[in-house]
């Protein structure tokens, strides 16, 4: 004897080797051996083959008519031979009654399950419903199978174009643009990105890293809102009395958050000013503003272009604008001139005079070293200010220094990028990624750079542990230690920071380009009026969650910015290669086979360099720079030297460059062709018709 029972939505058949009451043993064609339940069993019989009989029945179910059968269908319950009787004869044999039991079970939208072998007509809008449901999915099957026809063909269907982004890194694996592209891979046998590459979906590298950079971070684009305003200032500021304030920045900061002062020159006391641009005034928590800065976090910085924390109005009103008196948060130091110990500290909301916005890439040939120190001609504006500033400089930083317990290591230099178009202009719209980029190296700590750096650093840390001395709530930036792996971290903690070599650390000197420093900005004004009562006054209060949420979200957005920035600066230095054909490199051997390029923000994978000494010197001929993935290779040609002394900052500096290293190993992609692959069938198993 034979029987067809149920096994998990599939229909099996084989020899009963033995019969219980409630169960019996059953042997399939494959040989494999089951215990069926009594109440799983629909059909005993003698003849045909279990084989023969589900085959015969497959075929038999695909040729009745559904609509004809649910037609005809009693009202009721009823069994699947009840069916075969009513449709085919009164007579209906075993495979008759094996394809009603086949197509029934296969229909629920025309027949629900009952019980065992039991079945009702489903409700007439219910079929209808169902019906039309079957229908669009076989459109869309159809249209998934056109698309992927075209991408195989090599043309991009609008649609998939339009959804590019998503589909490559945010992919709904659902959505029939990522389904048409995953089939088109699978019957191309191409990887999806060459696949689209191919069929002209990506007409431009630069706009692809442009465009997936503004789809996942600004999904809703870069305008600002139109009705967007700078609140007024309206507090009643006294103007800084013999203050002559004057900035350091880039000829293209349009930002200008700080700016420094220096009085008393020559009379045994001196009063050095930092004075920081003041939005924290106007701009009010939960203004319209202020949710503006909060959802963007930070200005985006990019070669030849910038999104901006705020609108260039707001900003303008704020800004310190050389020939205004603007107004400032300004922490003033009185130390003695000669040993420049620190006699007291005094933070003032006022008025600066702002007497010139100076310029690095004006002033750093001429203000050196030796100029600033009498050993030759200062002829530049503010010498005997910028001289001090520059002792000052040296003096903090060497007290840093022993904190942190080693020197900091400037041995690599910042690169400076500049975009030019066929007229030699710089661009005024978005770069469209064809103009011609200048690279140029920019030593870290030139005279300028080291004066602004330790004024910020320590207006940072006098606030941070004023803050803390007063009770008022900030956001801070720590670092446990300088071992290895341990990175800096934000917190509402007042705690050290072991890489600065300071005992408390806060950003809060550039608030027109960085949240966080408007957000401490807000509670450095409450102190600044209030003195010891602050923390009752200011807009955060202790454990207040809201800094928490602001931490994470700026943490989230920094790092994202900061890729961007790290993968578009190596999009055009593979572009340089391209546009000077340089073809060999000398780099310094790093470690796990990657070695950074000496006069270019460059990492690379380079065959030969496993095993070598860190720090190494090689010459690496180059391959054909990729700027889609942004991947570039190299084999090493020549040793150039013996293995430069390895050093911890070294270290740290290569763990502060993860994001160069990353991009070193190509673009991730969340598409996976694997989506497209079906599960296989079971051991004798037959899907219900």
């Amino acid at each position: 004897m034979n029987a067809l029972f149920e096994d998990a939505g599939k229909f099996l058949a084989g020899r009963v080797l033995s019969e219980a009451e409630s169960s019996m043993q059953v042997e399939l064609d494959s040989g494999k051996r089951v215990k069926v339940k009594a109440a799983n069993v629909l059909l005993k019989f003698d003849k045909p083959a279990p084989a023969a009989l589900i085959a015969e029945g497959q075929r038999l179910a695909e040729e009745i008519d559904l609509d004809l059968a649910w037609e005809f269908a009693p009202e009721g319950e009823f069994g699947f031979a009840d069916l075969a009787r009513d449709y085919f004869d009164a007579g209906a044999g075993l495979t008759h009654q094996a394809a009603a039991l086949f197509r029934l079970f296969g229909a629920p939208h025309y027949f629900r399950r009952m019980g065992r072998g039991q079945f009702r007509k489903a409700p007439e809008e219910i079929v209808k419903a169902a019906l039309l449901a079957i229908e669009k999915k076989a459109q869309l099957a159809a249209q998934i199978e056109g698309w992927a026809a075209e991408l195989v063909a090599g043309q991009c269907p609008q649609p998939v174009r339009d959804q590019l982004y998503k589909i490559l890194f945010k992919p709904d694996k659902n959505a029939p643009e990522y389904k048409a592209v995953v089939d088109a891979a699978k019957k191309a046998q191409r990887a999806p990105l060459d696949l689209l590459v191919a069929a002209g979906a990506i007409d431009s590298p630069y706009q692809f890293h442009w465009r997936r950079f503004l789809f996942e971070q600004f999904p809703k684009g870069t305008n600002f809102p139109a009705s967007l305003v700078a609140p007024e200032i309206r507090d009643e500021l006294p103007l800084a009395a013999g203050v002559r304030a004057f900035s350091i920045d880039d000829s293209a900061t349009t930002e200008i958050d700080d700016a420094l002062s220096v009085q008393g020159l020559g009379s045994g006391t001196i009063v050095f000013g930092v004075h920081i641009a003041a939005p924290a005034l106007a701009i009010q928590p939960d203004s319209a503003v202020d949710k503006v800065a909060r959802e963007r976090f930070s200005t985006v910085y990019m070669p030849g272009w910038k999104l901006t924390m705020l609108p260039d109005e707001v900003v303008q009103s704020y800004t310190l604008q050389e020939g205004r008196d603007c107004p400032a948060v300004s922490l003033y130091v009185t130390m003695d001139e000669a040993t420049l110990e620190v006699k007291s500290t005094e933070t003032k909301l006022e008025r600066v005079p702002i007497v010139a916005n100076l310029r690095h890439d004006k002033l750093d040939a001429v203000v050196t070293e030796a100029a600033l120190s009498g050993e030759a001609p200062a002829d530049f504006d503010f010498a005997p200010e910028l001289a001090f500033g520059w002792r000052l400089a040296r003096h903090l930083k060497a007290q840093r220094e022993v904190v942190r317990g080693k020197p900091e290591n400037f041995n690599r230099p910042d690169y400076n990028f500049r975009l030019v178009d066929a007229d030699g202009q710089s661009p005024v719209a978005p770069p469209e990624g064809r103009e011609t980029v200048l690279i140029s190296e920019r030593r870290r700590g030139a005279p300028l750079d080291t004066i602004v750096a330790e004024a910020m650093i320590l207006a940072n840390n006098t606030w941070g542990g004023w803050l803390a001395e007063l009770g008022v709530p900030g956001i801070y930036r720590s670092q446990a230690s300088m071992a290895p792996g341990v990175k800096v971290r934000m917190s509402t903690k007042a705690l050290p920071h072991a890489g600065m070599g300071v005992a408390h650390y806060t950003w809060a000197t550039s608030p027109l380009r960085r949240y966080v420093d408007l957000v401490n900005q807000w509670q450095i004004i409450a102190c600044a009026r209030h003195g010891r009562t602050a923390a009752l006054a200011a807009h955060f209060k202790p454990k207040d969650t809201a800094l928490f949420a602001i931490i994470s979200g700026f943490d989230a957005a920094y790092s994202a910015y900061n890729g961007f920035q790290n993968g578009i600066e190596r999009y055009w230095t593979l572009r340089w290669l391209q546009q000077n054909g340089v073809t060999e490199l000398d780099c310094a051997a790093m470690k796990d086979g990657l070695v950074r390029a000496d006069t270019l923000p460059l990492v690379l994978r380079a065959v030969g360099a496993d095993g070598l000494p860190r720090g190494a010197r090689v010459r690496v001929r180059l391959g054909e720079p990729d700027l889609l993935t942004l991947e570039i290779g190299g084999s090493v040609i020549a040793r150039l030297d013996d293995p430069t002394r390895a050093d911890d900052d070294a270290a740290l500096e290569d763990e502060a460059e993860e994001g160069a290293e990353a991009a070193a190993t190509g673009l991730a992609l969340a598409i996976d062709v694997a989506d497209a692959d079906a599960p296989a069938a079971a051991d004798g198993g037959a899907p219900a018709a």
